[in-house]
Parts: C-alpha cells; sequence; structure tokens
C-alpha cells in the first residue's frame, strides 16, 4: 500500500473461497458484500471491507431457515443445493435490505434492519423469484427485477409484503438467442437519471463461456438496449468473469464484483475497475480484466479479520449458558442445540441424534470454506464415548465426499476412510445418494484419540484431498491413509468444497466425539 492509500489491485480472484453470486454496496466509507450460502447457516453472509481488496466477515442476515425436515436433515431429506441462492442487498432511507429467492420453498425473502449487524426483520412472499434485484424509486416505489431467460420488473407493496395487484411491471429483457444459459443474475440500478440492468449470458457461439450483459435505459417504460461489457476468463480454464453488481468508490471512481467458478473451491468473487464513456459501463480494458489497477483505501491502516480460523473451542461464555463459535463457522445444516457443546476445559462435543447411511446427513457438522490454492486442516479426535458404528473426524465435504473417521467396532477402534465417488447422478440439482460410502482404507488405532489432518489443492483444478493421521505415540510422524481423493463441484450442492467436523450413528444413537485444538493454514493471502 503506497502513503496516500493507494493499493494496486490485480487480476487474480479477490477472495480465494467460495462465496458466490456477489452484490456489493457502499454506506459511507465501508464497502459490503452480500454473497449466497445456500443451505449453511448461518445464512447470508455479509462481508466488510475499506478498500474492496481486503475483507472481512461483517454479519450473517437468519441463523434459522424455516425450520423445515429439509433444513433439519429429517427422514432422509435435505436442504442441499437449495437454500439462499443470489440475493439483493440495498441500503435505502438510514435502513440496511436484503432479498432472495429459494427454490426449494418457493419463496421470496426480504430482510431488513437499521445496522448491517442486525437484528433483520423478515418478510416473505410466495412465488420463487429468481435472481431478484431491489429497486428503490425516487418517488418512494419499490421494485424488484427478476427471472431468468425473461427478465421482469415488477413493483412491490410498500412493506414488502407482496406484488402490488395494480402496480407498474413489465419484461425489460428477453432471451432471443440460441444459448447454454439465458440471461440470469439480474443487478439493477439507477445513475445519473438512466436505468441498468446487468445480467449474465453463456451463448453458444462465440468463446463459449459466461459473459457480463449490460442494458440500459432512459425510463423505466423505454427500451433497454446493451450487449456484452465482460468476456474474460483470466486464462483460467475458459470459466467466464460474470455475474454480480457495482458500486462507486469514495473517490467517484467506480468498480464491480463478479464471480468465476473455480472448480471443486467453489464460485470465487473478482474485483474489476468500471469507467463511463457517453452514459454506458465499460468493464477493465476492451472488455477483459486489467493486469493490475489501482484501488483507494478509505482506512490505510484497519486490521481486518481473517474469513478462516483455527480454533481451540474454548468456553466464552462466563458462566453465562451461552454458546458462541467464531463466525468463520457454519453449520452443514439447520443446527441441534441440545447435541453440541462447548467443553470448559476446551473441545467441541457433538452427540449423534439419528440414524445416518453417511456423512452426508450427519446433523450438526461444523464447516468452514477451504481456499486456493491449497488449504491444510488439522484436528484432534477423542473418539473415547462413541458407540459401537458410530463414526467421527474430519470430511471433505461435497456429494463426493472423502471422510477419515475414527469407528468402534466389538470395542476397539479403528480409523477409516470412506469415500463416495463421482456418478452422474450425484452432479444433477437436489439429487441426494443415501447409500453409505466406500471403506478404502482401515487401520487399528491403539487408542481412542487420534490426531488427523487433510490437504487440498485447488490449483489449476488439481483439486484433490489426501487424508493423514498421527498417533501420539509414534512420535509425531504423519501417516498417509489412502490415496488422494478427487474433488468436483457439483450441482447437488452447488457449493465449494468445505472441511467438516462431523459424527454420525449407524447403529445407536447418543454416541459423542470431541474435536480439539483445530488448525487452518492456507497459500492464499
Amino acid at each position: 500500500m503506497k502513503k496516500d492509500g493507494t493499493i494496486i489491485a490485480k487480476a487474480r480472484p479477490l477472495i480465494g473461497g467460495d462465496y458466490p453470486n456477489p452484490e456489493i454496496i457502499r454506506v459511507q466509507d465501508a464497502y459490503y458484500m452480500l454473497c449466497a450460502t445456500m443451505h449453511f447457516l448461518p445464512g447470508g453472509v455479509i462481508l466488510r471491507s475499506y478498500d474492496l481488496c481486503h475483507w472481512e466477515i461483517a454479519s450473517y442476515v437468519f441463523d434459522t431457515f424455516e425450520g423445515t425436515e429439509e433444513a433439519r436433515l429429517d427422514h432422509e431429506r435435505s436442504n442441499y443445493g437449495s437454500g439462499m441462492w443470489a440475493g439483493s442487498m440495498r441500503y435505502h432511507k438510514g435502513r440496511f435490505y436484503v432479498s432472495f429467492a429459494a427454490k426449494q420453498s418457493g419463496k421470496t425473502y426480504f430482510y431488513q434492519a437499521d445496522r448491517v449487524e442486525g437484528p433483520w426483520e423478515r418478510t416473505c412472499i410466495e412465488g420463487y423469484l429468481h435472481d431478484g434485484s431491489l429497486f428503490f424509486e425516487d418517488d418512494g416505489r419499490v421494485f424488484l427485477v427478476y427471472g431468468k431467460d425473461e427478465i421482469r420488473l415488477a413493483e412491490l407493496l410498500p412493506d414488502l409484503s407482496g406484488i402490488r395487484e395494480d402496480g407498474f411491471s413489465r419484461v425489460l429483457v428477453r432471451e432471443t438467442e440460441d444459448v447454454f444459459l439465458g440471461h440470469e443474475g439480474s443487478h439493477f440500478y439507477k445513475i445519473d437519471g438512466r436505468y441498468y440492468l446487468f445480467t449474465i449470458h453463456w451463448p453458444k457461439t462465440g468463446t463459449g463461456r459466461r459473459i457480463q450483459m449490460c442494458f440500459c435505459a432512459d425510463s423505466l417504460e423505454g427500451e433497454f438496449r446493451g450487449g456484452a461489457v465482460l468476456d474474460d476468463a483470466m486464462g483460467y480454464q475458459n470459466c467466464g468473469v460474470a455475474q454480480g453488481g457495482i458500486v462507486q468508490a469514495n473517490d467517484g471512481s467506480w468498480y464491480s464484483v463478479l464471480l468465476q467458478d473455480h472448480g471443486a473451491v467453489g464460485r470465487v468473487p473478482v474485483l474489476v475497475p468500471v469507467r463511463w464513456e457517453e452514459g454506458f459501463p465499460v468493464f477493465g480494458d476492451g472488455g477483459k480484466v486489467p493486469a493490475q489497477f489501482p484501488v483507494r483505501s478509505n482506512r490505510p491502516f484497519y486490521r481486518y479479520g481473517e474469513l478462516y480460523a483455527s480454533d481451540r473451542f474454548e468456553d466464552t461464555s462466563r458462566g453465562e449458558g451461552r454458546r458462541r463459535l467464531k463466525p468463520q463457522w457454519q453449520w452443514n445444516h439447520e443446527p441441534n442445540p441440545a447435541l453440541w457443546s462447548i467443553l470448559r476445559d476446551g473441545g467441541l462435543c457433538i452427540t449423534t441424534g439419528k440414524l445416518c447411511a453417511n456423512v452426508t446427513q450427519a446433523v450438526n457438522s461444523l464447516t468452514q470454506r477451504l481456499m486456493l490454492p491449497r488449504t491444510d486442516v488439522e484436528v484432534t479426535v477423542d473418539a473415547s464415548d462413541l458407540n459401537e458404528g458410530d463414526f467421527a473426524g474430519l470430511c471433505a465435504l461435497q456429494g463426493c465426499y472423502g471422510f477419515l473417521a475414527v469407528t468402534k467396532e466389538l470395542r476397539r477402534y479403528y480409523l477409516v476412510l470412506i469415500e463416495r465417488n463421482r456418478e452422474e447422478k450425484d452432479m444433477r440439482m437436489g439429487a441426494c445418494d443415501y447409500m453409505p460410502g466406500i471403506v478404502t482404507a482401515k487401520i487399528s488405532l491403539s487408542e481412542a484419540v487420534v490426531r488427523l489432518r487433510m490437504e487440498a489443492s485447488f490449483s489449476e483444478k488439481s483439486d484433490r484431498a489426501a487424508f493423514f493421521y498421527r498417533e501420539p505415540r509414534e512420535g509425531g510422524k504423519w501417516r498417509k491413509v489412502g490415496g488422494e481423493h478427487p474433488l468436483y463441484f457439483g450441482l447437488d450442492h452447488f457449493a465449494g468444497c468445505r472441511c467438516a467436523l462431523s459424527v454420525y450413528s449407524t447403529k445407536e444413537t447418543g454416541g459423542s466425539a470431541v474435536f480439539r485444538d483445530f488448525r487452518y493454514e492456507t497459500t492464499w493471502r
């Protein structure tokens, strides 16, 4: 960083982890980025920055989601690949607003709060309004722009409780080309009296990748005209940089935050400079992301919190009965608070409350995102209180998971590597396979406490995880378990691969395991 607060940003992922469908706003000197969190809870993560390059977790919008059987992983149901999809965030007359649609529930949700930290008030309407973008008109009317292939504008009731029956509505853009993916991912703005609609588009002609589009009009009733504003993969696997919003910095310059697919690590945000020519946005240089460009920091000496964290799971309740986890953690679904606790002497205890066929059914799996280009995690597992047929360990959590776990059989402890291989049905939206995974390695353990390690590599879509264990009495030597497990991004989970601390039972509920001294190391900087 230069003395004047200038940072030289480079053409690379803004964050090396799965923060998809970015929506960005600025309030005074702070930038806020809302990202989709799918089935993970708490949900609706909001990141904060003062320079557009460094980010920290500011808050989450909601703790639970509908309380359905799917959200709780009850009765072999799940919410994988569902939950919160692409959202919209706005700041209007001193209040923050967030909206998103959830395909499984068939509803569209609206949240509002005086502070980004909450508390957030919720309303919802029946109907799945895909990839909606909130828009507040100068005359007080409020609209939602949404849709796929056909992008519509609909006027909402002032309290966001529904679509106004006698309100203004129309189609803004219709898909007219032969495409892999039609217009979606709407972001709608009014700038200097003109209206701008940003969408993504994936035509079958041309470069064969997703591109960023922009259409504009002089009025809401007028014809929206435009075209491609960014067609670039930044040299990575022909994965187009597209879908996101724009924001004006304090110094008057403009930027966009878009997403790019990065294989098994997920969909990562990318920062792109924007300038204006004759009232139309120009992204980057000639429709490409420049190799480097300047960004000004609003708080040059601010120290950011990390987006990932090691954890000793120490009790911070001070006898008040509250259990708090670091904000970097998210549960794989809606947690059962009766089945997890932070121990007074340190450690996360998870108890089973249902029978499961595999780790994707495990309630209270605690997760963190993995980061480019490599992330290594370690944890100590105390399996002393497992029941027969229980499994507790460290997972590369996705549909095609790899799970290194301690299990108990005939009063003896074993370390097993359980893998689920890729099958075409696993990659489909909403697919769920409740068959057990395949045990590909099995090692007898001399005691119930063991240190586990996972090394995940994502460089140039290498997308593999390797698992290791270390027994204290062996002098700290790490031993590899099985081969390298291939990782994938699939539509069944629609999320990047995460590390997870998981416990589940196959014969009898009530067993438990304690996780201690979780360590997170990444080469991402």
